[in-house]
């Protein structure tokens, strides 16, 4: 077989100083060889994502035990503050949620009923305040509450305080009541139009119809979503901290001012608050995916 003729400047020394353009090399698809980045990432050995993460989780260890204040300090700092961060600070955040889902849910209700009204001149304005509810994020409601409220109520010599966590109250029902709104909006046009064909029949006024026939039968397809919005508003009542309520999580900012702010802090403190609503609302949740199984309306 004769032998290949070399090329200048890749198989012999170049005659010229002219650049030689090198054979193309095809790799094929999805090969990371020709990617700079997944080459890299693909000639790192076996080992190497273990050992990286070894090091980011040691590192902070590392470093709290050099520090004169270490982890344990932290630890003992936590249990001496969390009597009262649980009795002054998280019992009340349990309060706000109380109160908050007992006046979004009545308004809520009273728009939910509007929104199915026959009336255009009711049913119109009741979907466009549900939907400017529902779609108005919760901090800004709250700011807008805290600086449109007023300190204090005066009716002729009559002085009615108005408290901040009062303001939070208000604040947070806004967007609990637009969207219990759209639950019971919902659960009364998911009842079966049969219903109200057989009320008609029997000659029901509407009131009748509503009260008698169709609640009764929503209650079960409002339960579920309702716990659930509870959840989410007990999740969300740390919001309230904006306004100056002293809840858990203020709490536990003064706290950690209390032990001069240490950084070794921040971790034990917040990780408790985490999971004290982790225990309070898992199980909240877990009911209502109970119910919702139990309460699943066969059609």
């Amino acid at each position: 077989m004769a032998r290949a003729r070399p090329i200048p400047g890749v198989d012999a020394p170049a005659a010229t100083d002219l650049p030689v353009l090198k054979p193309v090399r095809f790799d094929p698809p999805g090969d990371a060889a020709g990617l700079s980045f997944s080459r890299f990432v693909a000639g790192l050995p076996w080992w190497s994502l273990p050992a990286l993460m070894a090091a980011i989780v040691l590192w902070p260890v590392a470093a709290h035990a050099q520090s004169v204040y270490t982890m344990g300090d932290a630890t003992a700092a936590l249990l001496r503050w969390m009597p009262y961060l649980l009795v002054d600070g998280f019992l009340f955040n349990i309060l706000i949620s109380v109160f908050t889902m007992l006046a979004g849910t009545a308004a809520g209700a009273l728009l939910g009923l509007m929104q199915v009204s026959p009336a255009s001149m009711i049913r119109k304005p009741a979907w466009l305040v549900t939907q400017a509810l529902r779609n108005s994020p919760w901090l800004v409601l709250l700011f807008i509450v805290m600086l449109a409220f007023p300190f204090e109520i005066s009716i002729g010599s009559l002085t009615i305080p108005v408290p901040d966590w009062m303001k939070a109250v208000f604040g947070l029902s806004m967007p609990i009541a637009g969207n219990i709104s759209e639950v019971v909006r919902g659960a009364i046009q998911s009842v079966p139009s049969g219903q109200w064909e057989a009320s008609e029949s029997l000659a029901f006024t509407r009131r009748q119809t509503m009260w008698r026939i169709i609640l009764p039968q929503c209650f079960r397809r409002m339960i579920p979503p309702w716990m659930n919005w509870y959840a989410i508003l007990t999740m969300a009542t740390p919001l309230v901290s904006i306004l100056g309520v002293e809840e858990i999580v203020t709490l536990s900012r003064q706290a950690m001012a209390a032990e001069n702010s240490r950084p070794e802090l921040l971790v034990p403190f917040y990780g408790f608050c985490l999971v004290v609503f982790f225990i309070y609302c898992y199980p909240i949740a877990r009911w209502t995916m109970a119910l919702e199984r139990r309460m699943a309306v066969k059609l």
